[in-house]
């Protein structure tokens, strides 16, 4: 917060800071939702009232996803990975982002209240991140065997209990286990026609689907199906052929860690989603590449087995895959003029 420290006798002291220009307004929710969703279903919405230095982020239901997501967990970490971006684009234009988290428990959509605010000392850290915004993208192609070093790891930890939740990088063990839950969680799927449907409404297969797209996964980003190895990446495909599309063998021993929270309530969610752009940015920024994989946490009784029993965590809000490998493709993002109003 920038505080007024007078101005020299004789001076007239400054009237309040102009509001934010629509350029402005309009290149932050640009960078916000560059952020990853469950489905890339972008479920936000921003509204900004003119003459203001103010953003609301809410929550667009209409996006949510009953068989998927049906307590809005996933709604919120995206949610909150856009009201990180936007922290980032804020402080690589030289301001600062203030933000309230759930100001209002009579509008269960209004997620947060952002008043940006120019200053002198905006935060350098958020502010490099600014370079991978567009540059970070969702891998599901094969990893190299090989683990990430230890001074990156420790660095990942440290961003996310920078936002208030912790990530672990879990033992061999643990491993072998999150692959089991994520088989299981596969086998049930095959049978669950709510899922399949669900799934299918979120993909986007062929030419004259992945053209129009402005949301969901289209073909180009699924990755080769999996030949063998045994990353848990979840095949977008199902049951729809995807002509062309190659196939390849995955890493042996994927590099996993378990981003978690000590609680489990909307609040938490939403700072899960901070912390886990955060990881995925300062990751990208070292050289990994980077996926998100829910599947087995979609169940709640899998969930609860992801708990790592040697670390504190209460629960687990999602599990990344790291590593080297090719970077990924850019998934289609809503136009800024569908997701931003200004009142």
């Amino acid at each position: 917060m920038n505080l007024d420290h007078g101005s020299e006798r004789g001076r007239t002291r400054p009237g309040p800071a102009p509001g934010l220009d629509i350029t402005t307004v309009t290149a932050l929710v640009a960078a916000a939702t560059t952020a990853p969703s469950l489905h890339n279903a972008q479920p936000w919405r921003f509204r900004h009232a003119a003459g203001s230095r103010t953003l609301e982020l809410r929550a667009d239901l209409d996006r949510r996803m009953p068989r998927f997501d049906p307590d809005l967990r996933g709604l919120h970490l995206g949610c909150g990975a856009a009201l990180f971006n936007l922290r980032v684009a804020a402080a690589d234009g030289g301001r600062d982002a203030d933000v309230r988290l759930l100001p209002d428990p009579a509008d269960r959509q209004l997620l947060a209240v952002v008043r940006i605010t120019d200053t002198d000392r905006p935060d350098r850290e958020l502010a490099r991140l600014s370079t991978v915004l567009r540059r970070r993208h969702t891998s599901r192609h094969p990893f190299e065997d090989r683990p990430v070093p230890a001074e990156v790891r420790a660095a990942l930890c440290h961003a996310a209990e920078r936002e208030g939740t912790q990530l672990v990088f879990p033992d061999r063990w643990h491993i072998e286990s999150l692959l089991d839950d994520v088989r299981d969680a596969e086998g049930r799927d095959d049978f669950d026609a709510a899922y399949l449907a669900e799934m299918r409404a979120w993909t986007r297969v062929g030419p004259q689907e992945t053209g129009a797209a402005v949301d969901g996964v289209p073909d180009y980003a699924f990755g080769p199906s999996k030949r063998g190895g045994r990353a848990p990446v979840r095949d977008f495909a199902g049951r729809r052929p995807v002509p062309g599309r190659p196939a390849a063998v995955f890493e042996t021993v994927p590099n996993l860690a378990l981003l978690g929270t000590t609680r489990d309530g909307v609040a938490d969610w939403l700072r899960a989603g901070e912390a886990m752009e955060r990881v995925l940015l300062l990751a990208t920024l070292h050289g990994l590449a980077t996926s998100l994989t829910s599947h087995s946490l979609e169940r709640q009784d899998l969930r609860e087995l992801a708990r790592d029993p040697l670390s504190g965590m209460g629960f687990v809000q999602m599990v990344l895959r790291l590593g080297y490998g090719p970077a990924g493709v850019a998934s289609p993002r809503r136009p800024v003029e569908q997701v931003l109003e200004i009142v």
